[in-house]
């Protein structure tokens, strides 16, 4: 969901498009595409630097949707987000040293469970209570670091304030406490990282719990003719609103359609020039205030992947992120985020769900969405040292509104050591129970 700030946006207009931090968000940035959506112009990257988080795998088309549901609703075997503590493999929250070993020992292991069950949760490690402990962690896992997705606007800061670290803040800003992000697989434009490391450096004072969902839970409970319209006809987003061009309105009215044309190439290129994917820009008179504005649509995309080494289906979207007209009508904007939609920064950061093909989606069925998510939201109250593993993939994740100091991070992970071994035993044991 685009949070990009009225400043932001007046700089890149006034300045031609020439600024290179005229559309830096706020806090965090669309999570959407579709196989049609081209590579734009990305940031430049430096030598020494981690790769790009790589391309979205969107994966083949799923021949029947129903009978994919129907095999996932009779499974018995799905675990998620096992959890690991130092006292359950006999060590002590403090040996460190036996800690990293342990990991090194049982990289493989670890991994495959991240695969098989979407997240691992690892807690009473104090391995992982500093950066340096928590990157010994990752790399003695075998994982694959990457850019932030937010790379091509520098959008997301690090938690050392090291420009080049890979370890980011996950959205523990004073300002953003009271709101609720929304359940969410992260991707922005065309990419997607495969997984990610979430590491509690500080727990917040109250609230601030990390979210994770498993995304074939969400899937399998989806009513089954919803599941069908929503992955026949796809989904888009609008990933926010520009609200602040009323002024076009008393205008004579000959002069509106030109400058209201040129307008729209204006914004749509400056946007188009910082983000990895293009938007469709779409005037109307509504929004919250009543007034002329721009929405940005993402383009369509699949609400429902295979996934790329088990070839499980599963929920792919930033459902939660998206469904805010339903959302708010619903005692959990209430409990979780008292952040209201009212000024012009806010409504930028407004967003709403269609079907690919731009069709409205009803409230009924956002509801029914919103209501399947929460149902398998795991709250995650996590302590210093505590790290969720996930295959970002197969796992949602969010955040909870907070109070006090919060100080969490993540790693990004453009794959791992062993990965396209899993592939290939995924797909021998599929053809094995085919035989």
């Amino acid at each position: 969901m685009a949070k990009f700030s009225i400043p932001a946006i007046a700089m890149a207009i006034g300045a031609g498009m020439s600024t290179t931090s005229a559309f830096a968000p706020v806090a965090s940035m669309p999570r959407n595409t579709a196989a049609v959506a081209t590579s734009l112009q990305m940031s430049s990257v430096p030598a020494d630097s981690p790769p790009l988080a790589p391309l979205t795998v969107w994966g083949d088309r799923i021949p029947d949707i129903l009978e994919s549901q129907r095999q996932l609703r009779e499974r018995k075997d799905m675990e998620f987000a096992p959890t690991i503590k130092s006292s359950d493999i006999g060590l002590a929250s403090d040996d460190t040293d036996g800690q990293l070993a342990y990991v090194k020992a049982n990289a493989m292991e670890i991994k495959q469970k991240m695969v098989d069950n979407g997240a691992v949760i690892f807690r009473e490690f104090d391995l992982m209570k500093t950066q340096e402990g928590f990157v010994k962690f990752y790399e003695a896992l075998g994982m694959k670091t990457c850019l932030d997705p937010l790379h091509s606007v520098s959008a997301r800061p690090t938690v050392d304030g090291n420009k080049n670290s890979p370890v980011y803040e996950a959205v523990n800003k004073e300002s953003r406490k009271n709101f609720f992000i929304g359940m969410h697989n992260e991707f922005v434009g065309t990419r997607a990282p495969r997984a990610a490391a979430f590491v509690c450096f500080k727990a917040a004072e109250t609230g601030g719990e990390f979210l994770i969902a498993d995304g074939r839970a969400i899937f399998r409970d989806l009513k089954p003719e919803l599941a069908e319209k929503l992955y026949s006809r796809n989904i888009r987003y609008s990933v926010m609103e520009l609200p602040f061009f009323g002024w076009v309105d008393g205008l004579p009215e000959f002069v509106r359609p030109p400058l209201m044309s040129a307008l729209k190439g204006l914004v749509s290129a400056a946007i188009n020039s910082k983000v990895d994917f293009s938007v469709d820009l779409q005037w109307g008179e509504g929004g919250y205030d009543n007034v002329r504005m721009l929405q940005a649509r993402a383009p369509s995309q699949p609400p429902i992947l295979i996934h790329p080494v088990t070839g499980e289906p599963h929920w792919f979207s930033d459902l939660s992120t998206h469904t805010l007209p339903s959302f708010a009508k619903t005692e959990k904007r209430c409990n979780y985020g008292a952040e209201r939609f009212e000024d012009g920064a806010s409504q930028i950061n407004k967003s709403d769900m269609f079907f690919g093909d731009d069709g409205d989606i009803s409230d009924e069925d956002l509801e029914h969405m919103d209501e399947i998510t929460m149902k398998n939201v795991r709250f995650v109250k996590m302590t210093e040292g505590d790290v969720v593993l996930l295959d970002n993939y197969k796992c949602m994740h969010g955040r909870n509104v907070f109070d006090g100091t919060r100080k969490h991070g993540v790693a990004w992970f453009e794959g791992w050591e062993g990965e396209e071994e899993m592939k290939k035993n995924a797909q021998l044991s599929k053809q094995t129970i085919m035989a």
